[in-house]
């Protein structure tokens, strides 16, 4: 089973895609495109898998995203009674964007250069991540020739830029045959949906019909990490958002996130944020209170 194909969604004879994405909830599809996709998310948290790279998504985050590299992105639901903090800009283009003769251009050298350094995916921060973020929000209003004007501004500066690094390993591209969306589909969107339950291998090797040892080669092979390191993170990321909210008192928050009891929840924490949940919470509400 292929990995799930998504095409641009602007009309084909613009060449390349901008839009907005806001309020909502996304859920984690394992995709990829023929297209690079650029990736600039303004609002919302939650968690992002780029071929076995996994991270927690925040605001600010800018990624830029090669050709057939299967991904995912999860947004964290809105806490009860709160509206979606869901705010992104993408932009996807291709080799067929412009002809051959262009993009054998001397000019455009080092835009074919950063096309082939994206196929792990990268990264982007600094002064490159402020200046793209700017030209993105710039190219969603333009049309016609403006925006092509913008976009070349955009693959300019990512290309000249030294602020990124590679996400996916140079192993998952070595082996991406190996891998299988289809079934990874299934279980990143079960441990999401069931995060604040207990999460066992056994439920999910049955769930893709694996054997218990297969699941955990199969699970290692394509995040490159354990079962249990990869919940406990996820939980953690998500109970860092809730903290940094300051409306649920700390054990709730444990609870909420699949930690059954406190002594776990803050051995967890600790290990991950080399800090405690009390002491993040008052470092991270310290700004807002001396403003008032």
């Amino acid at each position: 089973m292929k990995p799930v194909l998504q095409r641009l969604v602007d009309s084909p004879d613009q060449g390349f895609a901008s839009w907005v994405v806001r309020g909502r909830y996304q859920n984690p599809l394992w995709h990829f495109h023929h297209e690079c996709e650029l990736i600039y998310n303004i609002k919302g948290t939650g968690s992002r898998l780029v071929g076995d790279h996994f991270a927690r998504l925040r605001p600010g985050d800018l990624t830029l995203l090669g050709p057939q590299l299967p991904h995912s992105y999860h947004n964290d639901p809105a806490t009860p009674g709160r509206r979606p903090q869901v705010h992104a800009l993408l932009l996807q283009f291709s080799d067929a964007t412009f002809s051959e003769e262009w993009w054998e251009l001397p000019a455009l050298s080092r835009v074919r250069r950063l096309v082939r350094r994206a196929a792990p995916g990268l990264l982007f921060t600094g002064a490159t991540r402020d200046r793209v973020a700017e030209l993105m929000r710039e190219l969603v209003e333009l049309s016609g020739l403006q925006r092509i004007i913008r976009l070349l501004d955009i693959l300019d500066t990512l290309a000249a830029s030294r602020e990124c690094r590679p996400l996916a390993s140079a192993a998952f591209l070595r082996g991406s045959r190996r891998f299988n969306p289809e079934r990874m589909t299934q279980v990143w969107r079960f441990i999401h949906e069931h995060l604040n339950q207990p999460i066992f291998v056994s439920d999910l090797a049955r769930m893709v019909r694996l054997s218990r040892g297969a699941f955990s080669r199969f699970f290692h092979l394509h995040t490159n990490k354990t079962l249990p390191l990869f919940v406990n993170e996820l939980r953690v990321g998500r109970a860092c958002q809730m903290l940094a909210e300051g409306e649920m008192n700390v054990t709730e928050i444990a609870l909420a996130c699949g930690f059954s009891n406190m002594s776990n929840f803050n051995r967890q924490f600790l290990r991950l944020k080399n800090t405690t949940p009390l002491r993040f919470r008052r470092e991270v509400l310290a700004p807002a209170l001396r403003s008032q």
